[in-house]
């Protein structure tokens, strides 16, 4: 059976904010506090010097924005702080700010204002809203080479989602898809394991729905952990990951929305039989499917990567993989954390020089940031010996490989209104059984009213 132990991340947890666990620092811990609240929380690099002296050593400080709180914000002050220690003539600065749209709307004001930091995170999914306002600079690709950061370091997809009319406007540090996890005793008293020890393939949606009754049989509450209950983001990444299986577009580039009715229909259909209080609850929410499945309760669980830290820190036996392919075509919804230039009507040369090797000892130390499960975009850490052997990271890695962005339009993406318009017309279809086609429709409705909307960034 191959061995299934994991790393030990540095971060207490990568999803949701939880509090730190044993051996986190004095400066981690207040870090993770800062990032945990609302509003903005500055945090100065502890590793060298502060900003003042940095300044008196001609030192280029660097102001670094991002929105990563809980065990996500413990663990890039870690990454940063081992950067700022490389005494490679910056000193990054952190600013965290309120996920969603807090974070999105001072950093459009920022940069109108003419007060952006030198690099934010964004999420790949919103540069194409920001950018056609003139919001963010392009990255000079030339000078990121300087630094050993180059377009044939990333996967094909990852890298051209930060494209736009020619220039590029961010560069992922990661891909973090929809994955699935299951507990490797209940997988092996359900007779699901293959010979290698992981799960046995499944490809079509009845061998699924066998699988997951199977484990039922052995936990005796349910064989599938997935909520979504008030929860429009949720709903959207399992939706969004079968309709592509379905090789589907949801093409928004038009004045009207083009979609795959059929697709979706069957999508929504899946999900329901899914629903059906026996493979998994109808009405769970988000940390109940958690719970559930770290209890022993099920032996499937639909998740995102970021919950990794909390599946290890559960003691399960599990693993995780892509979510199957049941509908022909390999495919899994993700997004990206992604490293921007906020505009800026004169940058310094060298202040702008800085930002990039910022960047570049960043991805090239992303390792850390894979220990807490995020599939690190920079694939030089992906192909290295450390990393093949990180497991379940290694096994579920692939999905960077068939991930979907979100459909593009100034609306769209990580912490926008996209996916509560999603959670307002379609909870009842997955809820209350309501008539998939009716519940798709209204969503499509939604969605072209926005489309009747200019950008107003």
């Amino acid at each position: 059976m191959a061995s299934h132990h994991l790393a030990r991340p540095r971060t207490a947890a990568a999803g949701p904010p939880t509090s730190p666990g044993p051996g986190i620092t004095r400066r981690q811990m207040l870090l993770g506090s800062l990032a945990a609240v609302g509003g903005v929380a500055a945090a100065s690099s502890l590793a060298g010097c502060s900003p003042a002296t940095a300044s008196a050593a001609g030192v280029n400080e660097l102001a670094y924005w991002h929105l990563l709180s809980g065990g996500d914000g413990i663990n890039m002050a870690g990454l940063v702080e081992d950067v700022n220690a490389m005494d490679h003539g910056y000193q990054a600065t952190q600013t965290v700010l309120a996920w969603g749209a807090p974070y999105y709307t001072k950093l459009a004001m920022a940069s109108v204002g003419g007060r952006s930091p030198d690099v934010a995170i964004m999420h790949a999914s919103r540069v194409a809203g920001y950018a056609p306002g003139g919001l963010l600079d392009p990255w000079d690709l030339d000078l990121l080479a300087e630094f050993g950061v180059q377009e044939s370091d990333f996967l094909e997809r990852v890298w051209a989602k930060g494209g736009l009319e020619g220039e590029q406007f961010s560069i992922a540090l990661d891909s973090h898809p929809f994955v699935m996890m299951y507990n490797l005793d209940v997988a092996e008293q359900a007779g699901a394991l293959g010979p290698d020890g992981q799960l046995a393939p499944i490809e079509s949606p009845e061998q699924f729905l066998e699988v997951a009754r199977a484990m039922q049989a052995v936990t005796g509450k349910h064989g599938l952990s997935y909520g979504y209950l008030g929860d429009g983001a949720q709903m959207w990444r399992l939706f969004y990951t079968f309709y592509k299986q379905h090789d589907a577009e949801f093409d928004l580039s038009g004045p009207r929305a083009e979609v795959d009715q059929d697709a979706a229909v069957a999508s929504l259909e899946f999900i329901q039989q899914l629903l059906d209080g026996t493979i998994a609850t109808q009405s769970g929410d988000y940390g109940t499917a958690v719970s559930e499945f770290m209890s022993g309760e099920s032996g499937l669980f639909f998740t995102g990567v970021w919950e990794l830290p909390t599946a290890i820190n559960s003691g399960l036996r599990f693993d995780a993989q892509p979510i199957p392919t049941l509908f022909g075509t390999p495919a899994a919804y993700a997004d990206s954390h992604a490293f921007t230039l906020p505009h800026q009507s004169s940058p310094d040369p060298e202040q702008r020089r800085a930002s990039y090797e910022f960047v570049a000892d960043l991805l090239k130390n992303s390792f850390g940031w894979a220990e807490a499960g995020h599939i690190p975009a920079f694939q030089p850490v992906v192909q290295s010996p450390d990393y093949q052997n990180l497991i379940p990271q290694a096994h579920y890695a692939p999905a960077a490989e068939i991930l979907n962005y979100d459909p593009e339009a100034w609306f769209t993406g990580s912490g926008s209104d996209f996916q509560n318009y999603f959670l307002e017309t379609v909870q009842g279809v997955y809820l209350n059984g309501s008539d998939p086609a009716d519940g798709f429709n209204a969503f499509v409705r939604r969605v072209n009213v926005q489309l009747d909307k200019p950008n107003p960034v």
